[in-house]
């Protein structure tokens, strides 16, 4: 599972489960953390003291940062010194630390062969896969066919967003997709390649898609989706076909205080109260 912070009660509760996790490194603590001694601290407080009783599978050093937010540049500094303090601490075979960013860095996504972070993006995320892909983490990606599809209508089929179509919707080269996930998955690898991240992975740290608020969010759109992501993911990408995605689903419930946008309270599997 994933959450956002390192709520300690959320964490007192995975002790002993063997539920790995991915916890998050809120935007807000990222500046304070390019001091070395307050990393540490906090890998003390927030991993430390809850290892191995709680298995942290990725530390998610920010989440969909922008690289035209003041945070930006502390996203690196952050992310290295959160490593170092694990490896200081011997959990550094334990845990990966990566970032978590959205589809909005790709400057490029269609064809995904051509996907590319572009000029406004690279100067931020280009150190980071560097560093990633010398310390063996995966890229944590955040990917909604939803979003793309709401955006652009007229050129993106509802089918292929819920992958529902039938047979190859476009031909890229060699290969063939059927769904925007891949296509979504697929640009990244290509702009990552570009990058000189060729070694590095995807992990698909959220996916969703929400059940009411404006056009296509529907219960029934929301549970074809899930359904069929997770019968797809085990098949791989057309760029790189039979490996598995490593996907985690947004999200276990709807925030209901969340918005602004009434979609964005609609993404939970469950309500508040708990009801599906």
């Amino acid at each position: 599972m994933r959450i956002y912070d390192p709520n300690q009660a959320t964490l007192q509760a995975l002790r002993g489960t063997n539920i790995e996790l991915i916890l998050g490194v809120p935007n807000g603590d990222l500046q304070s953390l390019t001091t070395p001694s307050t990393a540490n601290d906090w890998v003390q407080n927030n991993i430390v003291a809850f290892s191995p009783a709680v298995h942290f599978r990725y530390i998610a050093v920010g989440n969909e940062v922008e690289p035209s937010d003041p945070a930006s540049q502390y996203v690196l500094p952050a992310l290295q010194n959160i490593y170092n303090a694990l490896a200081s601490a011997n959990l550094g075979g334990e845990s990966k630390v990566s970032t978590s960013v959205s589809a909005s860095l790709l400057a490029q996504s269609y064809p995904p062969s051509a996907g590319s972070f572009g000029a406004t993006s690279s100067t931020y995320i280009t150190p980071i896969v560097s560093y990633l892909a010398t310390t063996g983490a995966p890229l944590l990606v955040n990917v909604y066919p939803y979003f793309a599809y709401i955006g652009d209508p007229q050129n993106i089929r509802l089918d292929f967003a819920l992958f529902t179509a039938q047979g190859t919707v476009f031909q890229d080269g060699a290969l063939a997709y059927q769904n925007l996930f891949d296509a979504i998955v697929d640009a990244f690898y290509s702009a990552l390649e570009a990058a000189g991240g060729a070694n590095v992975e995807i992990v698909v740290s959220e996916t969703g898609w929400p059940s009411t608020g404006e056009a296509a969010a529907t219960v029934d759109n929301a549970s074809t989706y899930y359904k069929n992501l997770i019968n797809h993911v085990n098949d791989g990408t057309p760029k790189k076909p039979g490996k598995a995605m490593e996907t985690y689903l947004f999200a276990m419930f709807d925030e209901d205080q969340k918005g602004p946008a009434e979609t964005e309270r609609h993404f939970g599997l469950f309500s508040p109260d708990k009801q599906p």
